[in-house]
């Protein structure tokens, strides 16, 4: 039996005016005012964003003519780089924002999680701001009571539910929001990359409870970076580049397609990673570089297996800061396989500032013969904050050398690393 279309989306197209924008603050608006007067950039920029400020009339189409459609009880992942137009698609949705053309249909209440804050109040508690968004959704007082007790266990922040959630911290306003919007009985419910924030335990609850709604034959459509998550949790998938509509069909054609094209892109934009967009952080410093090595210190795309294998990430730090390196290795799923830290080796940076270049050299990564992705990234010194996180922007193949053919009858599928061991007969 097909299931009823609750989305329908033709045309649908979203543009923004450029031009300069205020800060928020009368203060830091002045010290905007005050570079550009002087011809310096703008300091309150983040690194590697552009600066728009002084390109009025200029216009950022960010969708462009997107069709698709989605049927009740799907679980549609909508995946692409930074600046696709995936959070666009779910504002519209969500009515954040309004379309610039095109049509949409939307079958059923919609409950959103975008950004951390959205359709709460901060002065107000945790508790009150549950009973908000159950009337915004037109339930009846009755109704929330009814779920209310599911919803703060759910989100286990019950000591503070009485508090304003404004003194809540991200994870703690995360975790309140998901269990909103997940338990009011929405017939859409729309997950931005905003699960990041919470700690590992509550994003598997998360993704547990979004495979529940869609059992029970509700909707969901989620954006995420995670491959992994979007393949486990998603039936289907869309394809964002450049606010296009890509490519539509099964979750792991399109996950698949999507990491090939990044490998083009690397590929094609080499190890300068300075306009690499697929990006994630605080921005505090920015990864500009990074480069395979053979032992002699030669560019490599392949290495033989157990051989030795260096990476070199060159980063750009404006201010002063500890930071903590590393390069994650994951499978062509995007399935992570090992994650070299520096702080694993007990290295200890100080404050770095300027162009900084590390390097760490690897004995041996042990990984059956194929292809894998590479990604960089810089973390604060306790690893609470990524700096910048690089997704994916280099592939790097693993060949079976002379001598070691014994290790291709091995299975694969039970895994991806092979690791040295030693064993012994005792009689």
């Amino acid at each position: 039996m097909t299931m009823p279309t609750v989305i329908s989306i033709e045309h649908l197209s979203k543009s923004y005016h450029l031009g300069q924008i205020g800060t928020g603050t009368l203060t830091n608006d002045f010290k905007v005012w005050w570079a550009k007067v002087r011809g310096q950039p703008n300091p309150m920029l983040k690194i590697g964003q552009a600066d728009h400020g002084n390109r009025k009339g200029e216009e950022l189409l960010a969708l462009q003519d997107v069709n698709f459609t989605v049927r009740q009880g799907e679980v549609l992942g909508i995946i692409g780089r930074n600046g696709a137009g995936k959070s666009t698609i779910l504002k519209i949705l969500s009515r954040v924002t309004a379309p610039t053309s095109g049509k949409i249909k939307v079958k059923g209440r919609v409950a959103s999680l975008l950004e951390v804050g959205t359709g709460f109040h901060s002065d107000l508690t945790g508790r009150e701001n549950i009973y908000l968004n159950g009337a915004i959704f037109g339930m009846s007082r009755k109704e929330i009571d009814r779920k209310f007790d599911e919803i703060v266990d759910f989100s286990e922040v019950e000591k503070f539910i009485d508090t304003p959630v404004k003194r809540y911290s991200s994870g703690m306003f995360v975790r309140l929001a998901f269990a909103v919007a997940a338990h009011l009985d929405p017939e859409i419910l729309v997950v931005d990359e905003v699960l990041a924030v919470g700690d590992a335990e509550f994003q598997k609850k998360c993704l547990g409870k979004m495979g529940d709604v869609a059992k029970e034959g509700r909707t969901v459509l989620f954006v995420s970076h995670n491959m992994t998550t979007v393949q486990n949790l998603c039936t289907r998938g869309i394809l964002l580049e450049s606010g296009k509509l890509t490519l539509t069909g099964s979750v792991q054609t399109v996950i698949e397609y999507y990491l090939s094209r990044a490998h083009q892109a690397a590929k094609a934009e080499g190890t300068n990673l300075e306009n690499w967009s697929d990006r994630a952080g605080s921005g505090r410093a920015k990864i500009i570089r990074f480069d395979i090595l053979d032992r002699k210190g030669n560019p490599i795309h392949e290495i033989a297996f157990n051989d030795i294998v260096r990476f070199r990430i060159t980063c750009n730090f404006p201010d002063a800061i500890e930071a903590a390196f590393g390069v994650l290795i994951h499978s062509l799923a995007e399935v992570p396989l090992i994650d070299l830290r520096s702080s694993n080796s007990g290295l200890k940076t100080g404050k770095l500032s300027g162009q900084v270049v590390i390097e760490t050299e690897v004995d041996a990564l042990n990984l059956y013969p194929g292809e894998y992705y590479l990604s960089p990234w810089i973390a604060d010194r306790m690893m609470k904050e990524d700096i910048d996180f690089v997704h994916y922007c280099a592939k790097l193949a693993v060949t079976m050398p002379i001598g070691q053919t014994h290790i291709l009858k091995l299975d694969p599928t039970w895994g991806k690393v092979v690791v040295d061991s030693r064993w012994n007969i005792k009689r």
